[in-house]
């Protein structure tokens, strides 16, 4: 009888779960979506904006997509920890080659995460060209109750490509940092102005989802005479927390509930900012403030509510949630001590770099080494030191403790994993007398929230914490593009975990093999493509 009812519920939860195909051609679009600048972009089916994809837990993504650009491109679906399938999270040169001009792969997500996600392109910095689009997977029992939901996607968008302001970043010829380039806000797609309205009924409460997808650019948002309840940080729900506003850094995602107002007298404004700390403000360029109508009726006047400055509202801060599940802190087996900053470099570059060490790309994958040196997969050297490789042993709690003393924030991103945010504080190392630190000490030490970007203030440190039990190699890198890109500044590093564990579990599937070799690329061996420690063939990289 009892192999009869897990026969019967296994039945069950397979008629509830669903493949979910969609279907890319990566493709050039040229088109107007900031409503000033016709430029080159990257699309979808010969569309731009792509349109979002929306699931439910316990599904599997099935993403085809084929590649007509004319350089190599991968899909990374941003927040997902592909346990088991280490393969499919992207990253080109770390999981795979890139799928090569006229080629395909599909990527097979499954779906054990509820939450508010994305997707985009992990090579050649193609998100930041617009191959970008929000994934949001639905549970199917959600702790909090609300009668509606509304998605805002934000990006910022510049009027050239991408690798012309890499190109400029990295002339050791052109003065550094190169002149400031400024871009317009797209929400939803377009121009943040030309937003269609939010619909609200009065008393009922939505959940509002918030993803930042964009290369370089903060966003703020809130909407003046309500308050927005925080209950989900980049894919874990949290503890509601009540504040005026959220702030994103590049890649960060939440979810907030709002009650709408008790009447339909008045229509009111939501409001949204685009800006950055660390560039100077330019009337009309930066900050750019952006504005959309929440509709109660659409024959209601608009109610405006006098401005406010930013420094009189409570904005979300990470370090004083807590998660929903109640962890506490793990305690911690191994601490990692970093620091990120910019270093001048023997080619005469300015470069950044995670504790001296700026990142280049192997010439075979990371994840094809971890898979196919057997016992010296163990050893960091056979990654090769350029790519700043950190073994770590199956199940053990890792701390990261990671210094910012130069005066620009750092949204970093941990593939593969979410961590506890567990402390924040000033940063004196290599500071100036006259610094001041962004972040005051404080701790969390009840139930910490996790998330998958952690912004590190300037002048400032944070410490994370997070558990090795999902083998595979994970990048660690800066979401700011012209900091965090292989092809300009270079802030990356590797964590290879439990390459042991790895090698009896996973298998790479042959296609990501063939691209390799398609793109005249080795599929095994050290970072060389060789046997043992032998680096032949690697050149040399710039020093400090």
């Amino acid at each position: 009888m009892l192999i009869h009812t897990i026969f019967f519920l296994f039945l069950s939860v397979t008629a509830l779960s669903k493949r979910i195909v969609v279907d890319w051609d990566v493709g050039y679009v040229y088109m107007m979506r900031d409503g000033t600048n016709y430029k080159r972009s990257i699309g979808v089916n010969g569309n731009s904006p792509i349109p979002p994809v929306y699931a439910t837990i316990g599904d599997t993504l099935i993403l085809n997509v084929r590649n007509s650009l004319n350089v190599s491109t991968s899909i990374h679906g941003h927040g997902l920890f592909m346990r088991g399938r280490s393969y499919m999270d992207g990253p080109a040169m770390t999981n795979q080659c890139g799928i090569p001009p006229g080629e395909s792969f599909t990527y097979e997500y499954l779906l054990e995460q509820a939450g508010t996600f994305w997707l985009h392109g992990h090579d050649h910095d193609h998100n930041a060209d617009g191959l970008r689009t929000a994934l949001v997977i639905y549970d199917k029992e959600p702790p909090y109750k609300y009668d509606g939901e509304h998605l805002f996607t934000f990006e910022d968008w510049f009027a050239g490509q991408f690798t012309d302001r890499a190109a400029l970043t990295t002339d050791p010829t052109k003065p550094f940092p190169p002149p400031t380039s400024y871009a317009f806000g797209l929400i939803n797609g377009y121009n943040g102005n030309d937003s269609k309205p939010i619909r609200f009924e009065p008393k009922k409460t939505y959940r509002i989802r918030l993803i930042n997808m964009s290369s370089t650019l903060w966003f703020k948002f809130q909407i003046p005479g309500l308050k927005l309840r925080v209950i989900e940080v980049d894919g874990i729900l949290s503890d509601e927390l009540p504040v005026d506003g959220v702030q994103l850094a590049p890649a960060m995602r939440y979810s907030v509930l709002v009650t709408a107002h008790d009447t339909d007298e008045f229509n009111y404004y939501y409001k949204v900012k685009m800006y950055a700390d660390f560039i100077k403000p330019s009337p009309g360029e930066t900050p750019r403030f952006y504005s959309g109508l929440v509709e109660y009726k659409q024959s209601s006047p608009v109610k405006e509510f006098p401005p406010v400055n930013d420094s009189k509202l409570t904005w979300v801060e990470d370090i004083k949630m807590t998660a929903l599940d109640k962890q506490p802190p793990m305690k911690v087996d191994r601490s990692i001590y970093m620091w990120v900053g910019n270093n001048l470099l023997s080619s005469g570059q300015r470069m950044d770099h995670i504790s001296n060490i700026t990142y280049y790309p192997p010439l075979v994958p990371s994840l094809f080494t971890a898979m196919t040196t057997g016992d010296l997969a163990m050893n960091p050297e056979v990654y090769n030191h350029r790519t700043h490789p950190e073994v770590l042993k199956y199940n053990e709690v890792v701390e990261l403790e990671v210094h910012n003393s130069n005066d620009v924030p750092h949204p970093m991103h941990l593939h593969g994993h979410a961590f506890q945010v567990t402390e924040y504080g000033p940063s004196r190392e290599d500071a100036k007398p006259t610094d001041k630190a962004s972040s005051p000490f404080v701790q969390s030490l009840v139930a910490p929230i996790q998330r998958d970007v952690m912004e590190i203030p300037p002048f400032s440190y944070m410490k994370v914490r997070f558990r090795a039990d999902n083998p595979g190699v994970w990048l660690y890198h800066c979401h700011i593009n012209i900091h965090g890109s292989t092809e300009s500044l270079r802030m990356l590093m590797t964590f290879i975990e439990a390459p042991d564990v790895l090698q009896k579990t996973q298998t790479i599937p042959p296609k990501l093999i063939r691209h390799c070799q398609m793109s005249g690329i080795k599929a095994s061996g050290n970072a060389a493509g060789n046997q043992g420690l032998d680096m032949t063939g690697l050149s040399p990289v710039p020093y400090i």
